[in-house]
């Protein structure tokens, strides 16, 4: 599959530094749906999206480091397995302050996490930053 590209030589190798966005997926016409869960239980904020993407329809949120994109999409489905997983500093303060459903995770035990789904059925993982 990728037998047409060449490998990069350890003189070209980029420098990388980190991951400007994540973009999940929405359905058409929900920006309300994910404003609400988006900005009323995770407290990121909305962000305008540049002018020449609105048309495109989504929402983008950002707090602090943490810049997420939703985009909408004719044909939508979830993302179940695949998913972002953004770093709070006290996970049980934000479980206990917004009721969110969380699926808590035992799997590492020196990890304070666990599992939500936005209102869309896509999977995000939350973690307690140490």
């Amino acid at each position: 599959m990728y037998t047409t590209i060449r490998q990069v030589s350890a003189v070209d190798k980029p420098r990388w530094i980190g991951i400007d966005h994540v973009q999940l997926a929405m359905p058409v016409g929900a920006e309300d749906q994910a404003r609400a869960f988006y900005t009323g239980v995770l407290a990121l904020t909305e962000v305008p999206k540049p002018e020449p993407l609105r048309a495109r329809g989504g929402c983008w949120f950002e707090a602090g480091s943490v810049k997420l994109h939703l985009g909408a999409e004719d044909d939508f489905r979830p993302a179940r397995k695949a998913h972002p997983a953004l770093l709070v500093d006290d996970l049980r303060a934000l479980v206990r302050t917004t009721g969110i459903d969380i699926t808590w995770s035992d799997e590492l035990p020196e990890v304070r996490r666990g599992y939500v789904d936005d209102p869309f059925g896509n999977r995000i993982e939350l973690i307690e930053a140490p």
